[in-house]
């Protein structure tokens, strides 16, 4: 059963330590091949993508929302920034999944349901990635797969 909903915003933390990749993954990453990494989502399967892929000391991160995981049940309802801070977090993991560090992401984008949210996704990636000045990007969107849904995240990290 999963946890109960809350719409408070988590508080911005760093994740607590960076996982390190398989061997396989190294492997793979010695002889400059494209390492994947998926996680329990379940549009990742449906649609055949990967939450992130590293190709070289690129990592790209696929638009990323707050479900929790392994449903497509919307965790933080209605709360735009909980949401974008949740998926700011989980991309983060993503990239340390495939042996990149948060300091290592240089590129965000947001998209973002509505302008009336808009303020608020911009106030989590202040929270998230402030001290790292990243590149970024803000579109307001019509909506997304689920209507609870308020925040898509996507970033791009260079490892090195």
């Amino acid at each position: 059963m999963p946890p109960p909903q809350t719409n408070r915003a988590p508080p911005p933390k760093k994740p607590a330590t960076t996982p390190t990749p398989n061997s396989e993954v190294l492997e793979k990453l010695s002889k400059d091949q494209k390492a994947t990494h998926r996680t329990a989502n379940p549009y990742e399967k449906q649609f055949g993508y990967h939450r992130a892929v590293r190709k070289g000391p690129f990592i790209f991160v696929s638009g990323t929302t707050s479900l929790i995981e392994g449903t497509r049940e919307v965790r933080l309802k209605n709360n735009a920034r909980a949401q974008a801070i949740a998926v700011m977090q989980d991309c983060i993991k993503a990239v340390q999944s495939l042996g990149g560090k948060e300091d290592d992401i240089c590129r965000v984008r947001m998209f973002v349901a509505g302008h009336e949210h808009t303020g608020e996704v911009g106030r989590a990636l202040k929270a998230v990635f402030g001290d790292l000045e990243v590149a970024a990007t803000a579109v307001v969107v019509n909506g997304f797969v689920d209507p609870e849904m308020l925040v898509e995240v996507e970033v791009d990290a260079i490892v090195g």
